[in-house]
């Protein structure tokens, strides 16, 4: 390839330790001798979020709203000791939340498959994307303990002045309890709804949504309704056309499902539901270091991936006193690579889009034909009984990368 490949406007935003150590060898070795990007930078490192008192994320994201496509590194999310670490002027709330926030959308997670590498469910031989609805539910109620014996009634209020309407909750007759009361909004389900068949449309397979609609039927009724709704009139014949489906199935049904499967479907999680199945989808492929996240929109139109795990604190602390770390990037590439053909989607750009799927396909590539980082050989052969010779350092496989992704694309037919 001896021109670069004209890529479009891109978002993008470094991180923190050990993965923006890696950023920085993705675009240099794997990204930009390939493609020519208009690059919109920003440092979302945790140093420069104190600095500009978090501005700089807000200004990251309403870039991504303008841009269509942002692809993130790991961030650091500060808890006591690390704003005592860095002298920060406060605990800035985690970035990932603030973009989310101001973007909107559902985050999906997605195994990157190798066969050499073992899976906990050795059935699940295609991927099983989860979109969480990161909204409400439990994740924003009103939770209390019940003193003693009392009522616990619930009461909405019409803003019209309308008469206001009270529920009883649950008669306390001998003793106290706990009670809880939560919500979630139309408009949130109706996006959650929209980007899971975008999600679903986009990937190519079928989408399962589940709830426990059988004993809340109002509450996850909701749910239900909304998305079979928009499915029928916005989607029903999109997906026929490329011969997928939309079903809903209560949520026990669905985990049984799920772990009797062979993977390749979308499945759209209320929120508490995404919370434990996409940690527990993460296992069940192996590992949170082979595992992508991207914020879909409603619009379908604007994207932002990241990798779906940390910083790697420890492989940093390494790093800084020079010592050799094994530091696994391929959830980082992906990072990229998802964002690519996010843009090559949006733009008609088929070369962008070639390049994009050609390194996804040099990173599992090259994986199992055995060159791989120490994590990854663990999984393999157990932590107790792996030696040097069966992993590469973070520099070493990254050349590694580097090396097979430049004799895949001049191999590659030109666009």
């Amino acid at each position: 390839m001896s021109k670069k490949i004209r890529g479009g406007s891109v978002v993008e935003m470094q991180g923190d330790e050990m993965t923006r150590v890696i950023w920085e060898l993705i675009k240099e070795k794997l990204i930009f001798p390939y493609v020519d990007l208009d690059l919109h930078s920003y440092d979302l490192g945790i140093e420069h979020r104190d600095a500009t008192n978090d501005k700089v994320t807000v200004e990251a994201a309403e870039a991504i709203k303008k841009y269509n496509v942002g692809i993130k590194c790991a961030t650091i999310t500060p808890d006591e000791k690390r704003v005592e670490e860095f002298k920060l002027k406060q605990m800035w709330k985690s970035p990932n939340g603030t973009i989310r926030n101001i973007l909107g959308g559902t985050v999906f997670r997605e195994a990157i498959i190798c066969k050499n590498i073992p899976r906990l469910v050795s059935g699940w031989v295609k991927p099983i994307v989860i979109g969480r609805h990161a909204y409400g539910d439990q994740y924003r109620a009103t939770d209390f303990v019940v003193p003693g014996p009392g009522k616990v009634e619930m009461t909405y209020t019409p803003k019209d002045g309308g008469k206001p309407v009270t529920y009883l909750v649950h008669n306390f007759e001998s003793c106290g309890g706990v009670a809880m009361g939560m919500y979630n909004l139309d408009q949130s389900i109706k996006d959650f709804a929209h980007s899971s068949f975008q999600m679903a449309l986009s990937k190519g397979w079928p989408l399962y949504m589940s709830t426990k609609n059988t004993i809340l039927k109002k509450y996850d009724g909701r749910f239900k309704d909304i998305f079979q709704e928009i499915y029928d009139r916005e989607y029903k014949s999109q997906f026929e056309a490329k011969k997928i489906w939309y079903e809903h199935r209560l949520i026990d049904d669905m985990v049984a499902q799920a772990l009797k499967s062979e993977g390749g479907f979308v499945w759209a999680c209320k929120n508490y539901d995404g919370d434990v199945q996409s940690d527990s989808v993460a296992q069940g492929y192996g590992s949170l270091g082979m595992m992508t996240s991207v914020l879909i929109c409603p619009d379908g139109k604007t994207v932002e991936s990241e990798a779906a795990h940390g910083t790697v604190t420890r492989h940093y602390r390494m790093h800084q006193k020079g010592q050799e770390t094994s530091t696994n990037p391929i959830a980082s590439i992906f990072a990229w690579t998802r964002g690519l053909i996010h843009r090559a989607k949006l733009d008609n750009n088929t070369s962008l889009g070639n390049f994009a799927v050609a390194l996804e396909e040099v990173c599992v590539e090259t994986i199992e034909s055995g060159f791989m980082t120490k994590d990854l050989a663990a999984c393999i052969k157990g932590l107790p009984n792996v030696t040097r010779s069966d992993y590469l350092n973070t520099f070493e496989f990254m050349d590694k990368l580097a090396e097979n992704l430049k004799q895949k694309l001049a191999s590659m037919p030109k666009a």
